[in-house]
């Protein structure tokens, strides 16, 4: 691990951490980041199972990163989310254990499915705006079932993660947009954190390289963040629309590409 790690060329270095900048702020305004850092790290040729910890590595930090901001300028209580973190712990533990023993082709199957119609409830609803609406769900249920359910989507496969949480926070609990998108990240964290944690225990992970892409992508969680914070649902909503069709695309093209 190591040693392929110290054989990876400075221009390597430089192009995956710009693409962890670039992953850390989108990724802060809509999710989906690991959908374009996890190919860049396969791309360069590292292992699938070092690639998928170097990439929670990074992505965690990234996260932390625009979690820290929001909670700074007001937009993130964390106060009534310990039961969601908890929840989604447990979740991420277990999705992650399953997905070592189970397939997710069905899984692989619904999700652009399921992408494409969060694309359109955030296009379509009147919920998704700059005002808190009127919630659907009380606190404790919306954590149980929110935070451990997506917590065990996001051990078990992953993408959108992010953008799931949103529509959760927006729909079921009447969110605004900053809100929401802010209080997604600590659901986000712990879910990844989790993830990560097993795949160190593993060894898998290269730190060199995991390290240099995490101080781009808080850089990049950083500057996406305070986007959010100045600009709300009129930014949140088109980025949450393009990025969800656009991992849908591409697990469709990875799809029919795997049976082609």
């Amino acid at each position: 691990m190591a040693e392929l790690g110290s054989e990876l060329s400075l221009a390597t270095y430089l192009i995956l951490s710009a693409v962890a900048f670039a992953a850390g702020f989108i990724s802060s305004i809509a999710g989906a980041g690991g959908m374009i850092t996890l190919p860049a790290l396969l791309w360069a040729g590292i292992p699938p199972l070092d690639a998928l910890g170097t990439n929670k590595f990074q992505s965690v930090f990234g996260t932390l990163s625009s979690a820290i901001n929001y909670f700074q300028k007001g937009h993130l209580d964390l106060r009534p989310l310990w039961p969601g973190l908890l929840a989604a712990t447990a979740g991420a533990a277990l999705g992650t254990w399953s997905v070592t023993r189970l397939g997710g082709e069905l899984l692989e199957a619904l999700l652009p499915i399921l992408l494409i119609a969060i694309a359109v409830y955030f296009a379509i609803s009147p919920r998704i705006a700059d005002v808190d609406s009127r919630p659907r769900m009380g606190n404790g249920a919306f954590n149980l079932l929110v935070g451990g359910g997506i917590g065990f989507y996001g051990g078990f496969f992953g993408p959108g993660m992010g953008s799931f949480y949103a529509l959760a926070f927006a729909a079921l609990l009447g969110y605004n947009m900053r809100r929401a998108t802010a209080h997604t990240k600590p659901l986000v964290l712990a879910t990844n954190t989790t993830s990560m944690l097993i795949f160190m225990a593993g060894g898998h992970l290269l730190w060199g390289l995991a390290l240099c892409m995490s101080a781009a992508q808080a850089v990049g969680a950083r500057l996406g963040s305070n986007l959010v914070v100045a600009r709300g649902a009129r930014l949140v909503r088109p980025v949450i629309i393009i990025a969800t069709i656009a991992v849908a695309l591409r697990l469709l093209w990875d799809a029919w590409g795997n049976t082609a």
